[in-house]
Order: C-alpha cells, then sequence, then structure tokens
C-alpha cells in the first residue's frame, strides 16, 4: 500500500499548477559493469537486459574516455570531464620523480590521486542536501576537499569480483540504504565482465557465460527493487567504463626493448606493461632521441609528444601526462623489457576503436520507454545525472542536449505512473487508505 500512496501523491504533484517542465526529484542508482563491451549481449540471450530495453532507453552503444582504463573512465562518468580535464589519468598512482608505482586497488585509497579540484557527483550532491552511497565504485575511497561520500562500501585486497552470491548481498544492501537510510544516490560497481575477458579473452564461452550472469543479476536488481516499492521513485542507469579487445600474440608483439635505437637507460621514468597504453618520461635532454627512436620503431605503435596527442583524445593538457604517451593498435599491448603481460583480452586502446565502445541503459520514471538513442560520449552521463537529482552541476565536458530526448514530459510521468500502478494493482481487489 505505501507504493499506491506514493504513487498517488505524485499524481497530485504532477497535476498540480508547478510548470509543466519541471520533474520531481527522484532516487537515481547508477551500475556499472566492467568491461561490458556494447556488443556483449548480441551472442549471448539476455532476456533481462532485453526486458529493461524495452521498458526504458537503450543507446545502440556509449564512446568511453580515453584512456580506455577503469579509473579515469569511470572518474569521467562521475564528473562529465575529459580525462586530461579530472587528472586521474591511469588506474596507478605514481611519482616520476621517485619511481614510486602504486596497483589498483591501494590507488583507491589514495586521495591525492583523486582530489585534483574536479568534485564527483557524490560530494556535489550532498552539497545540496542529496544523501549518497558507493558501493565498490573507483573513486569512492578517496576524499575531495575534506569530504567523504556519505556511505561506502570498499572491497579487499585479493577481492574475488565474480561471486554471483555477492553481487545479490551487495544488491540487498544498496536497497536497504534507499528505504531504511532513504539515501538518493548510489553508484554501484560490478568487477564483471571486465576480469573474464582479460583472463580468457572476448570472444571465448567463458565470457558468453559470465554475460548471462551480468544478465541474470538485471533482472534480480529490478525484482528487488519492485520489492521494496522503489519502482516508481528509482531511475536506474547501467554503463560501463570501456570494452575489451583480443589480444594479438605472436612474432610481431611490441616489445620496446627489440626496438633499434630505443634504451630505458635514456629514461627518467616508465609505466609500460599495463595493456596498450603507455607514459614515459626521458631523461633531460634525451625527449627527441627517445621519440625519434619509437616513433617509427613498430607499425603498431603509436608514439606522440604531450602536445602532439590528437585533441579528439582529450589527453594531452594535464601535468600528470608525461612528456611522451604511446599506444598499440588493436589487440597489441606494450611490452618493456620482457613479456610480462598474458591476458588474453585488453582495453586500453583509441576510443573511436569498436571493441572499446561499452553500454549505456536506463529505466525509471524519468524516463522513456522502447528508446533506442544514437551513440554518445561518457561525458554527458553527468549532467543527465545531476538532471535526474535536480542539483546543480558543476564545470564539465559534457551536454545535457545529447540525453534531454530521453526524458519523459510530466504528461508522460502520468502514463508512467499509471503504467506502474496498473502493473502491480491493476488485478488487485484490496481496498486501501493513505493517511
Amino acid at each position: 500500500m505505501l507504493a499506491l500512496c506514493t504513487l498517488l501523491s505524485a499524481l497530485v504533484l504532477l497535476t498540480s499548477s508547478a510548470p509543466l517542465e519541471r520533474r520531481a526529484p527522484h532516487k537515481l542508482l547508477l551500475i556499472s559493469f566492467d568491461g561490458f563491451r556494447w556488443n556483449y549481449d548480441q551472442d549471448v540471450d539476455t532476456p533481462n537486459m532485453d526486458t529493461m530495453s524495452r521498458d526504458g532507453v537503450k543507446a545502440k552503444y556509449m564512446t568511453p574516455a580515453f584512456i580506455t582504463i577503469t579509473s579515469p573512465c569511470h572518474f569521467t562518468i562521475l564528473t562529465g570531464r575529459y580525462i586530461e580535464n579530472h587528472g586521474v589519468i591511469h588506474n596507478m598512482f605514481f611519482n616520476a620523480t621517485t619511481g614510486q608505482k602504486v596497483t589498483y586497488l591501494p590507488t583507491q585509497g589514495i586521495s591525492e590521486w583523486w582530489d585534483n579540484g574536479t568534485l564527483p557527483i557524490w560530494i556535489t550532491a550532498q552539497r545540496q542536501g542529496l544523501k549518497t552511497a558507493s558501493l565498490f565504485f573507483p573513486g569512492g575511497n578517496a576524499t575531495y576537499r575534506g569530504e567523504t561520500v556519505d556511505v561506502k562500501k570498499v572491497e579487499s585486497s585479493g577481492h574475488n569480483y565474480s561471486n554471483e552470491t555477492e553481487w545479490e548481498e551487495n544488491v540487498e544492501t544498496v536497497m536497504k540504504w534507499f528505504t531504511e537510510e532513504d539515501l538518493d544516490f548510489v553508484a554501484l560497481y560490478f568487477g564483471e565482465p571486465d576480469v573474464t575477458g582479460h583472463k580468457y579473452g572476448p570472444e571465448t564461452q567463458e565470457r558468453k557465460d559470465m554475460v548471462s550472469q551480468v544478465d541474470r543479476m538485471v533482472g534480480y536488481i529490478r525484482r528487488r527493487v519492485q520489492h521494496y516499492d522503489l519502482e516508481s521513485n528509482l531511475n536506474i542507469i547501467i554503463i560501463a567504463d570501456h570494452g575489451m579487445t583480443t589480444v594479438q600474440k605472436g612474432t610481431d608483439e611490441i616489445l620496446l626493448r627489440t626496438i633499434p635505437n630505443f634504451k630505458f637507460s635514456d629514461l627518467q621514468f616508465h609505466l609500460v606493461d599495463y595493456g596498450p597504453s603507455g607514459l614515459l618520461v626521458p631523461k633531460e635532454g634525451n625527449l627527441e632521441k627517445v621519440y625519434q627512436a619509437l616513433k617509427d620503431g613498430h607499425p603498431k605503435l603509436h608514439v606522440y609528444k604531450k602536445e602532439e596527442v590528437p585533441e579528439r583524445l582529450h589527453y594531452s593538457k594535464h601535468e600528470r601526462i608525461s612528456p611522451l604517451v604511446l599506444y598499440g593498435d588493436p589487440g597489441y599491448v606494450i611490452h618493456g623489457l620482457a613479456k610480462f603481460q598474458f591476458n588474453n583480452g585488453e582495453h586500453g586502446f583509441d576510443n573511436e576503436v569498436m571493441d572499446m565502445k561499452t553500454i549505456f541503459r536506463a529505466v525509471g520514471p524519468s524516463f522513456k520507454q522502447g528508446l533506442l538513442v544514437e551513440p554518445f560520449e561518457s561525458v554527458n552521463v553527468y549532467p543527465l545525472m545531476c538532471e535526474l537529482l535536480g542539483i546543480k552541476p558543476e564545470v564539465h565536458d559534457g551536454s545535457l542536449e545529447v540525453t534531454r530526448n530521453m526524458l519523459i514530459s510530466s504528461s508522460e510521468s502520468l502514463y508512467y505512473l499509471f503504467y506502474i500502478i496498473k502493473k502491480n494493482y491493476g488485478s488487485s481487489s484490496t481496498k486501501f487508505k493513505c493517511s
């Protein structure tokens, strides 16, 4: 009865004298399935994702930021800034002066890596009176200008991202955050199908099986939303950070050590052996020497001076970006002194590569039904989320005009509410009273 009373109250508000273009704020759940390539649902039966598309909005695909790796791309979604503007330029914290490098999970807790003057949506929403949470979401374990996410859950070292039972437990936690703690915005992260795509490759049965698990979870989430009477008051957005492609292995792999005239001794610092990208800091006076040795050193290797990185990649302006930026052609990872990378699937390539494209799905009281939209860049998710939450965004690189066509009008909101009433109560003869 609580849900029905909420629906009726919403109807009263919508039919009041408020301007037609105004929408009452709803709660928002942002879900990321790491490494879910844009077409993973085309070779696997995904009934729950298909149903969500019919009930809401689906983009043909979404273009992630460059470089197409986890933390930088997620922070672009949280801030609406390109990577060169928000400064989280890599998964790993590093210090080019001392040579320090920190792996992915410990980097999540190093606030100086994340807190570069750009506020994620959690902090902006909290400053405007909303309550927010992060469950395993990249960036959720950092402090921003002295502020942290209201509620958070952080994974431990060696975490198993594939445990479906834990997935269900995490969903239950999120539902209780929305209902018992009355949170307004939650960002929920799943580490799959990225882990499986890396280990086995994106064209394998193992990856297909994991996509089926993801689809089961989408169905589970929507059932729990209905169970907790949140269907009329919760918008859900499902995204991913990047796609995945098969690693090319053989005699033509990129091995920097074998490139003529290139020497690691000419470098002050390097960050390679991390997929297809690389950051190099030559020793003073050696920039041109290193650049000339590498620029035509391998047919599958792209080498740029920082200021010459193509503008469309938005990966040159930040002070953390090294003097030389490297990345490989699709499927070609960069090895340094030896072949230390053994993944069968990788990401981090040019974001124009189709295998790097990813997904966008949305459903809820603010979204149209059965709408297929044209591709767009991930920087545009942030202003959409701010609109859904009714908050004023920070400076960002996206535009609400890109996604505004997904949102329903006030009259369509009435239709959606009547749809939910009919779906949940249409066949019921239960008498009720709203106090």
